[in-house]
Order: C-alpha cells, then sequence, then structure tokens
C-alpha cells in the first residue's frame, strides 16, 4: 500500500486534477467537521450530506424537509440553521439525516469526489479507518488534511501522522513522512497536542474545551464514515 498526505488545503482545490480512480481518500477535520460526523454516525445519525456552501445546503432542505441543517462559518453555527459544528450536538439525532457545510472539512469531502472511495475520519474512529483502509482494493491512500481557510491545522495533520503509523504502509510519500514525524513528536499525547493547536486554542479561548477534549479520543467506536450516494454513512468494522 502506498499512503500519501495532502497537508495543506491549498492541495485541495488541485485534487480535481489528480487521477484518484484507484485511490483511498480519508479526509480529516478533527476539530471539528469530521469528528462531528463521526459521532453523529456513531450515534444513530443516518447519514450527512455534505456541501460546500450555505446556499447549496439551503437548496438541499427543499429537497429533504426533515433533515438536519448543521454546519458552521468561523466556527459559529449558521444563522438559521438547526445545529453548529460540535460534536456534542450530534449525540441525539438518531434517525436524521444531516446536511452539513463547514469551512473545510465539507470542501475536502467534496474535492475528493473523483476517488474510488472517500472516508470522513477522525480521532474518535481511527483505528477502524486504518483497519477499514488494511482491506481496500485501492491501490493508494490519500490522506487530506482539510485544514483552517487556507492553512494546516495541526491536530488534522497529527491525526495523518497516527493513521500513518497505524498502517505502517509498504510505501510512504515524504508528506505522509512529515506527519508521522509530527504524531511521533507529539509523543502519542493526543489532548496536549489539540490543546496546542491553533483551533484548539481558539475553542478553549470560547469556553469549548469539553469539544476539544472529546475530538482528542482515539477509536471509540468501530464506525467508519464513507461517502455513499453523496452521504456520508455508517459502515462498521469487525
Amino acid at each position: 500500500m502506498r499512503v500519501d498526505v495532502a497537508l495543506n488545503p491549498s492541495e485541495i482545490e488541485h485534487l480535481s486534477e489528480r487521477e484518484l480512480s484507484g485511490t483511498a481518500c480519508v479526509v480529516l477535520d478533527v476539530l471539528r467537521a469530521t469528528s462531528s460526523m463521526v459521532t453523529g454516525l456513531a450515534h444513530g445519525v443516518l447519514g450527512f450530506r455534505p456541501v460546500a456552501s450555505i446556499e447549496e445546503a439551503l437548496a438541499l432542505k427543499h429537497a429533504h424537509p426533515d433533515a438536519v441543517l448543521g454546519g458552521e462559518r468561523h466556527g459559529e453555527r449558521i444563522d438559521g440553521f438547526d445545529v453548529g459544528n460540535s460534536p456534542l450536538e450530534y449525540l441525539e439525532l438518531a434517525g436524521r439525516r444531516v446536511i452539513t457545510t463547514t469551512t473545510n472539512g465539507t470542501v475536502a469531502l467534496d474535492a475528493c469526489r473523483g476517488a474510488r472511495e472517500v472516508i470522513a475520519g477522525a480521532l474518535l474512529d481511527l483505528d477502524a479507518v486504518a483497519e477499514h483502509l488494511r482491506r481496500t482494493t485501492a491501490a493508494e491512500v490519500l490522506v487530506v488534511c482539510a485544514g483552517t481557510f487556507r492553512e494546516t491545522a495541526l491536530e488534522d495533520v497529527l491525526a495523518a501522522g497516527l493513521l500513518v503509523e497505524t498502517l505502517a504502509p509498504e510505501q510512504a510519500t515524504d508528506p505522509a513522512e512529515v506527519a508521522r514525524a509530527v504524531y511521533r513528536a507529539s509523543g502519542g499525547d493526543l489532548l496536549g497536542a489539540l490543546r496546542r493547536a491553533r483551533n484548539g486554542r481558539a475553542l478553549i479561548a470560547k469556553g469549548r474545551g469539553a469539544e476539544v477534549a472529546w475530538c482528542a479520543q482515539r477509536s471509540l467506536w468501530p464506525v467508519v464514515g464513507v461517502l455513499r450516494d453523496g452521504w456520508v454513512v455508517a459502515e462498521r468494522v469487525g
């Protein structure tokens, strides 16, 4: 297996130029979009429809009136939406579908649609994602770090590095080795790293330290979020 990592969100806009038909893409937006998706799926959400814009989300709401509108801009719940982007808001939405748009995470998922398989991953299900990838028929794994606006996000690179470390691939690209080095430098202290990250510090300053701690937990559930027919749905491993 060959593993590559897109470390910076500036790479996401160029994914359409890559041949991804034989690639499994794993999108990581640890603080907080993909962590929220994994949390929701583990607690019975039927699926998440990631879209890039608020306008697209509102249009889809007309087609799916029973769906929950979720997402954020600049970290805050979008006006008129039902929920924001905290994983803690997705604990009691069992049996519902969620239409979601976020600054980076849903854009990254949308950019990977040409891939053989698209996975929304997080620290919360990292070992399940690794096991799922071990069974894939894809020739390559591309881990996409969603980042923050145009900047690299430490928490996403950390999670990418842990995934590379866990997979121990036969071939890892230089960016994958960079991510692995970031994880190893953390000494395995996931919570400490997330608290030091720009997004972690911003959330803590807003009194949302509990969300940071939630997202720092490793492999709580054997659930993988897989994009199927436009919806990220739960696939259980093991």
